[in-house]
C-alpha cells in the first residue's frame, strides 16, 4: 500500500486515484507528509546525572578514586605562601664560605650541657626568649607580623598612595574592615596599572605582596578576591601562582560567593592566566582556574559574562597547546581536560554560544581530545554532552565526526551519547543525513557497532532462522541486555532517520548486512523486554521498505521479514502492533506476502485494528486491508470477517476529523467492492454508506466542525485532494443499487 503522495512523487500511477495534473498544490501536502511511510524516529534521552556539590571529580568520576588526583578541599593561610622577590633569580650559584662556627664557651668533656648558657628565671624573659627562638626558627617567607605596607610612587610628586601600615592596622577596630580593605586594594591596582608598574615592574612589589598574603588571614570571600586580583596583576609565579589559584578555586566552590566573581573584574586574570601559562610548570594552577570557570559556568548570569570575554576562545587556544603536552604531563593534561570540557559543557547550554563554537573550530578540537583521551569517561562523556547541546541548531558540522575515534573502543554509555547525538543530526536536516552517510566508513562502523551489542552477550550465534516459529533465546543477564538495548535503540535510530533522505534511502535498503542485522535483532529479542528497540527496528523496515528497487534487500527477504513481524502484531504492545501493520501496509504489496497474511489469519487482526480508538491504528489497517482486496478471493474472505461493516463505521467516526484517513477508508472500500464489479455490501451498508458520503461531500457540511481558522485550510486542502476523489467514485457505483431501493420503499 502506498499513500497517494508517494505517486506523485515518484511519477506513478496510483490504482486508486486517477493521476491529474489540475489539481492545485496546497497545504493539504504538508499534512500528507507527517503521514506518509518515512518517518523520523524518537528516543529517550541518556541519563545525565544531576551534578553534586561543587568539586573537581564527581563521586561517579574515575578521576576521584585516583592517588595523585588533586584535592578540591583544603585549607590556605599566609604562611601556605612564599616570601616574594621582584627580583628574578640570577642563574649564578655562589661558592660556599670557608666558615668554621665556634662555641662562645668552651665544652666541658665531662658534660657538654653545662657549658651552654642557662635560660632566664623570668617569665616574662622565658616568654620573650621563646618568641625570639621561634621567629628565628621559621621558614624562610613565613609571615608572622604585618610588615608595613609600602606604597609605589608616580615618579613625579614620590607620595604615597595607600596608608601606612598603622592605618591599616587601625581599620581593625572599625565596622567596615572589609569593605575599605577591598576599595584600598582595588584604588591599589588601578594605581599601579596608570604608572604601568603592574607585573614585575613595581620596585616595592615584595613588599606589597608580603602584605596581601597576610591579609588572606581575614579569611573574607570578598577581599580575598580582591587580593587575588591584584597578586596575579602582579604576576606571581610558582607556588604562590599555585595557591592564589587554589584560593579564587576555593572562594568559588560556594554559589554564595558568586556575587563577588559578578562585580570583580577577577574573571580577566583567570581567562589571561589560561591564556599565558604553560601546562609544563603551572599544569596544577591552570588545573584549579578552569575548575573555577567551570562552578562559575553553572551561573546563568557568569556564563553571560565569560560568553563576552571570549572564554570559547580561550578554551580553544588551551585546548591546541594540551594537545602538544609531553607523555610526562599527560595525566595532569588529562586533570585539565576534565574540567575544560565540562566548562565548554556549560556554556554550550547557551543558544549565543553555538556560533561561537563554529567560528573558534571547537568541535574538532573535541573530535582530537576524544582520540587522546578515549580512554578517560568523564572527558569522553562531558564532549558527548557538548555534542548533544549543540544538535538543537543546524549550524554544527557532522564532518568532524569522521576525525573521531571508532566507537567501538570508547566507554558503552559514551557510545550512546554519540548515537543519541547522530539521531538528532538526522532527525531534521536531509543535509545531515546526507553528510553523515558520506563520512567514510559510516556504514560499516554503524554496522561493527550493531553486530557488537548485539552479539556480545548471546551463548551461540547460528545464521539467521527463516522459521520464526522457533527464535533463538539469548543467555545475556537482564542488566547486561538492558544496556545494549540502550545502545541499539540509539543506532537504529540513526539509521531509521538517515534512509529517509532519498538518495541514502536506497543504498541502505541494499545493503544485505543491514538488513540481517535488523532481522536478527527481531528474532533475537522479546518484545517483553526490548519494546522499544523491536519498535523502532520495525519503523526502520518500514522507512526502507519504501524503496522497491530491484536491488532492495527487504524486498529479497519480504517473507522472511512477514514471518519475523507476527510476534509483534501479536503481542500486547500497542506500539509494536502499529509499526508491524504499518511494514505490512508497504510488504503486501506482494503476492507472496499477501498469501502470507491470509494464510496466517493475520487479516482477522488486521480488520480488528479498524475498531481500535486510534486514527493511526486504523489508517495503517486500511493499507493493508487496500493491499488485501486486490486479490479477488481475499474479497470474500475480507467481507465475511466484517471488514465493509468496520470501514463504514471508522468513516463514520474519523471522517470529520481526519480527512486522509478518510480517503484511505475510501480506497479500501473501492477495492473491496472491486471497483463496483462485486456486490459484497448489503442494502443497509450500501444505504448507510452512500448517506455518509452525500454528507461529507458537500464542502460546507464537511468542514463545518472545524472551529479553528488556523487549520480550517488544512482540513479544506486535505478533503479536496485525499477525500473527494475517490469519494466521488463510490458515489457512482452507490447510487443505482439505493435508489431503487428506496424506489421500492425499502
Amino acid at each position: 500500500w502506498r499513500s497517494p503522495n508517494f505517486y506523485k512523487k515518484h511519477g506513478k500511477r496510483s490504482p486508486f486515484i486517477p493521476r491529474s495534473s489540475t489539481l492545485r498544490k496546497t497545504s493539504a501536502e504538508i499534512v500528507s507528509e507527517a503521514r506518509q511511510s518515512l518517518r523520523v524516529q524518537s528516543t529517550q534521552r541518556p541519563f545525565t546525572p544531576r551534578d553534586g556539590p561543587r568539586q573537581l571529580f564527581g563521586k561517579s568520576s574515575v578521576h576521584a578514586d585516583c592517588n595523585n588526583r588533586p584535592p578540591s578541599t583544603f585549607s590556605l593561610h599566609a604562611q601556605n605562601f612564599d616570601a616574594p622577590d621582584s627580583r628574578p633569580g640570577s642563574g649564578t650559584r655562589l661558592s660556599p664560605l670557608n666558615h668554621n662556627p665556634k662555641f662562645p664557651v668552651p665544652c666541658d668533656a665531662e658534660d657538654t650541657f653545662k657549658a651552654f648558657p642557662k635560660p632566664p628565671a623570668d617569665p616574662l624573659e622565658v616568654k620573650r626568649g621563646l618568641a625570639g627562638a621561634r621567629a628565628r626558627l621559621l621558614r624562610v617567607g613565613s609571615l608572622t607580623t604585618l610588615p608595613p605596607v609600602v606604597g609605589h610612587t608616580d615618579g613625579k610628586s614620590g607620595k604615597n598612595i595607600v596608608a601606612s601600615l598603622d592605618e591599616w592596622q587601625k581599620l581593625g577596630s572599625s565596622e567596615g574592615l572589609v569593605d575599605r580593605l577591598c576599595d584600598l586594594c582595588d584604588c591599589l591596582h588601578g594605581t599601579l596599572s596608570e604608572a604601568d608598574m603592574l607585573g614585575r615592574r613595581c620596585k616595592k612589589r615584595s613588599g606589597i605582596l608580603r602584605t596581601l598574603f597576610h591579609l588572606i588571614d581575614l579569611n573574607s570571600a570578598q577581599l580575598n578576591l580582591y587580593i587575588a586580583k591584584l597578586c596575579l596583576a602582579l604576576c606571581v609565579h610558582g607556588n604562590n601562582l599555585l595557591n592564589i589559584c587554589k584560593l579564587i578555586f576555593q572562594i568559588s566552590r560556594s554559589e554564595n560567593n558568586d556575587i563577588f566573581f559578578q562585580t570583580n573584574s577577577i574573571v580577566d586574570s583567570l581567562l589571561d592566566v589560561l591564556s599565558h601559562e604553560d601546562v609544563s610548570t603551572s599544569g596544577e594552577a591552570l588545573l584549579y582556574c578552569v575548575g573555577t570557570l567551570k562552578f562559575l559556568s553553572g551561573n546563568s548570569a557568569i556564563l553571560r559574562l565569560l560568553l563576552d570575554k571570549n572564554c570559547i576562545g580561550v578554551a580553544q587556544k588551551l585546548l591546541q597547546r594540551l594537545h602538544t603536552v609531553e607523555e610526562t604531563h599527560f595525566t595532569v593534561a588529562g586533570h585539565i581536560l576534565v574540567q575544560l570540557t565540562a566548562t565548554l559543557r556549560n556554556l554550550a547550554d547557551h543558544p549565543d554560544s553555538r556560533p561561537l563554537f563554529v567560528s573558534f573550530s571547537v568541535l574538532p578540537e573535541l573530535c582530537l581530545v576524544l582520540r587522546h583521551h578515549h580512554k578517560d569517561q568523564d572527558i569522553c562523556t562531558n564532549i558527548s554532552r557538548i555534542y548533544r547541546c549543540l544538535t538543537h541548531t543546524s549550524i554544527c558540522k557532522l564532518s568532524s565526526y569522521s576525525e573521531c575515534k571508532s566507537p567501538i573502543v570508547l566507554p558503552q554509555d559514551l557510545v550512546v551519547r554519540l548515537l543519541f547525538t547522530l539521531g538528532n543530526f538526522t532527525a531534521k536536516s536531509d543535509e545531515a543525513r546526507q553528510q553523515l552517510f558520506q563520512c567514510e566508513g559510516c556504514l560499516d562502523t554503524l554496522f561493527l557497532v550493531y553486530g557488537t551489542y548485539q552479539r556480545r552477550d548471546t551463548s551461540q550465534h547460528t545464521p539467521l532462522q527463516k522459521d520464526a516459529s522457533s527464535p533463538r533465546k539469548p543467555a545475556a543477564s537482564p542488566m547486561s541486555m538492558q544496556q545494549d538495548d540502550d545502545v541499539l535503540v540509539k543506532l537504529v535510530r540513526v539509521l531509521a532517520n538517515m534512509c529517509i533522505h532519498s538518495t541514502v534511502g536506497p543504498a541502505v535498503a541494499s545493503n544485505t548486512t543491514c538488513i540481517e542485522l535488523l532481522m536478527e535483532t527481531i528474532e533475537l529479542r522479546s518484545v517483553q523486554e526490548s519494546e522499544e528497540l523491536l519498535v523502532n527496528v520495525a519503523a526502520t523496515i518500514n522507512n526502507l521498505s519504501f524503496y522497491q528497487e530491484e536491488s532492495s534487500a527487504v524486498r529479497h527477504n519480504e517473507l522472511t521479514i512477514a514471518k519475523l513481524l507476527l510476534k509483534l502484531v501479536l503481542s500486547s504492545s500497542m506500539d509494536a502492533m502499529l509499526e508491524a501493520t504499518r511494514v505490512y501496509g508497504n510488504l503486501s504489496q506482494s503476492k507472496d506476502v499477501r498469501d502470507f497474511i491470509m494464510q496466517n489469519k493475520v487479516h482477522q487482526f488486521v480488520v480488528m485494528l479498524l475498531d481500535s480508538k486510534s486514527t493511526e491504528m486504523c489508517f495503517s489497517a486500511c493499507g493493508v486491508l487496500t493491499n488485501l482486496a486486490q486479490d479477488p478471493p481475499n474479497r470474500v474472505s475480507l467481507a465475511l470477517e466484517g471488514a465493509a461493516t468496520n470501514l463504514v463505521d471508522s468513516l463514520r467516526d474519523f471522517g470529520p476529523d481526519d480527512w486522509q484517513l478518510a480517503g484511505q477508508i475510501c480506497q479500501a472500500l473501492w477495492n473491496l467492492i472491486g471497483g463496483g464489479s462485486e456486490k459484497l455490501l448489503d442494502t443497509k451498508e450500501s444505504s448507510s454508506l452512500l448517506q455518509i458520503l452525500t454528507a461529507y461531500i458537500d464542502e460546507k457540511e464537511a468542514l463545518k466542525w472545524i472551529e479553528n481558522e488556523n487549520t480550517r485550510d488544512f482540513h479544506r486542502a486535505s478533503w479536496e485532494l485525499e477525500f473527494k476523489p475517490v469519494a466521488q467514485k463510490l458515489m457512482k457505483v452507490l447510487q443505482p443499487v439505493d435508489l431503487a431501493a428506496w424506489h421500492t420503499g425499502t
